[in-house]
């Protein structure tokens, strides 16, 4: 009996071997769960992890500059609360007096810092527009951070390719102090159109 048996097995395990052969087996890569990367520029990551200590907290602000472009915010109410921060993204709901539809994000895209401007209906549904903004360049640092324009920004704003954002946690007057002051800046075409700041010191 142990003779008709032994054949049988020898060839049920020769097929076995050539089948795990024709299998690629998974790699390391493969078989561990992906982890939240990095952005890939250190002054990028450098940035957010500083924006990242404001994380729970909300300041006031002022508008410090407007051009002839624009409406005046000047006495306008102005609130900004830093109320998501994870890994890969940074949320900060912007108020302007009742309207509570902008919120500014920076986000981690692919290990690019993005800066995105969300405009939402009372409903959640998108304004025409929403989330424009750019992606970082090159010539921040750890506490300032410069965002031109990007492609869609040129499509759904007039003129907006133009578009320079500054965000800056660096006090704009002497003796410029770091994690003082957040300001927020627009710039088009070489101009600066608009400034505000918030006293990142004074949390309310």
């Amino acid at each position: 009996m142990m003779k008709k048996i032994l054949p049988h097995l020898a060839f049920a395990l020769t097929l076995l071997i050539f089948a795990n052969c024709g299998q690629r087996q998974p790699t390391s890569e493969e078989t561990t769960l992906p982890e939240t990367e990095n952005l890939e520029s250190e002054v990028h990551q450098a940035f957010f992890d500083n924006l990242r200590t404001l994380c729970g907290q909300s300041f006031k602000g002022e508008q410090v500059y407007r051009s002839h472009h624009g409406e005046s915010w000047a006495g306008r109410e102005m609130i900004m609360h830093v109320s998501v921060c994870e890994n890969n993204q940074i949320h900060i709901p912007f108020h302007v007096d009742d309207d509570h539809s902008r919120t500014w994000m920076f986000l981690n895209e692919e290990g690019k810092l993005r800066f995105r401007h969300q405009h939402l209906h009372d409903d959640g549904t998108h304004e025409e527009g929403s989330m424009y903004g750019g992606y970082a360049n090159d010539q921040g640092n750890a506490f300032v951070q410069y965002f031109p324009a990007d492609e869609y920004t040129a499509q759904v704003i007039e003129d907006g390719g133009g578009n320079i954002w500054t965000v800056s946690l660096l006090n704009p007057n002497p003796p410029y102090d770091v994690m003082t002051v957040f300001s927020y800046r627009l710039d088009r075409d070489g101009e600066k159109r608009f400034e505000i700041v918030f006293d990142i010191t004074n949390p309310i």
